[in-house]
């Protein structure tokens, strides 16, 4: 059976196309062009450069396929308002559909996040059935990807599209290049975190994630929205397993929401005046003091979505980050 895999080269994708090829599908890679990775496996069936903003290609990538899994994002949460953002995260999917439609594709399995539905406590996580709140935080990211599973569910209903779409929640494992979530594993190697904050969220080792999107290719129905996740942990939680397994003392420092949310704000005045992306922004620095929890069970139910500890996918970053250099020994 034949995958087209779009955004291949990501956290995920990366992942995704190893368990792809443990179960011998043949692999057909949609990857940005002129870019180069160090994600991807050296066996690879074919890789097609091209434009996710570009119908003809989407289209002309699709061709022959017998499923696609669209995991291309832009996931920059600055500026918080930009045109490219939305324009990945919306045009982006009407045209994955456009190419799935137009060639009968078997299924579509497309990667969205948890932030398309509200979160909750630990005593009621958030869960499938929970209405978009993301609005509150003025993200393009946010926004953008809860329109892009709309446009999805949209065509499930009106054009006989066959796709399901899947919602990871805060991925740590190998592969993170940029870094993206496993910066918090790198700057707390390099001792650079100086306390937590009072919130927490929901996280899940990227190879679950993988797990469970491949099994959406023939499990799950039609139509529905599957939350990937698993542990429920505060920052102090987080902090201290990353540095049980990196041998690193943990922050010991609860850092009171006033000051982390002052900082946000100043720092992204500062970045908007000189220009330059700022660590902690006055959004990420009010998600830091909120609770993000969430409720996988429909996913594990459904999908068979492991549930491997999050140790194994902080062990699996870090070692990763040292092999690669990112990380000295």
């Amino acid at each position: 059976m034949k995958v087209l895999v779009t955004g291949a080269d990501g956290l995920l994708g990366s992942n995704v196309i190893r368990k792809l090829q443990e179960r011998d599908f043949e692999i057909v890679l949609f990857l940005e062009k002129g870019k180069k990775s160090i994600t991807l496996p050296k066996e690879v069936n074919q890789i097609i450069y091209g434009d996710i903003l570009s119908e003809e290609e989407v289209v002309a990538a699709a061709e022959g396929m017998d499923y696609v899994i669209h995991c291309a994002a832009n996931t920059n949460v600055w500026p918080t308002r930009s045109n490219i953002i939305r324009s990945v995260n919306v045009m982006g999917v009407e045209n994955v559909i456009k190419a799935c439609l137009k060639h009968d594709v078997k299924r579509l399995v497309s990667v969205g996040t948890a932030n398309s539905f509200a979160s909750g406590e630990l005593h009621n996580p958030g869960n499938e059935t929970n209405k978009y709140q993301g609005h509150v935080y003025n993200l393009d990211y946010m926004d953008s990807k809860k329109r892009g599973q709309d446009l999805i569910l949209q065509a499930v209903k009106n054009k006989n599209l066959r796709a399901v779409v899947v919602n990871p929640t805060f991925m740590l494992g190998p592969f993170d290049s940029k870094p993206s979530s496993g910066a918090m594993i790198h700057a707390m190697a390099h001792g650079k975190i100086p306390g937590y904050t009072p919130g927490g969220k929901n996280y899940i080792n990227v190879k679950d994630a993988a797990v469970g999107i491949v099994n959406a290719l023939t499990l799950g129905r039609i139509g529905e929205c599957y939350i990937l996740g698993h542990e429920n942990l505060t920052y102090k939680e987080i902090f201290q397993k990353i540095g049980v397994v990196i041998n690193k003392p943990a922050p010991c420092r609860a850092l009171p929401s006033l000051l982390v949310k002052t900082l946000g704000k100043v720092n992204s005045f500062m970045g908007r005046l000189f220009k330059y992306t700022p660590t902690l922004t006055g959004e990420l620095a009010q998600l830091s003091c909120e609770n993000h929890y969430y409720n996988s069970s429909k996913a594990v139910n459904e999908l068979d979505l492991p549930q491997t500890n999050i140790e194994e996918g902080i062990r699996d970053c870090y070692n990763w980050f040292k092999s690669n250099g990112y990380i000295k020994n």
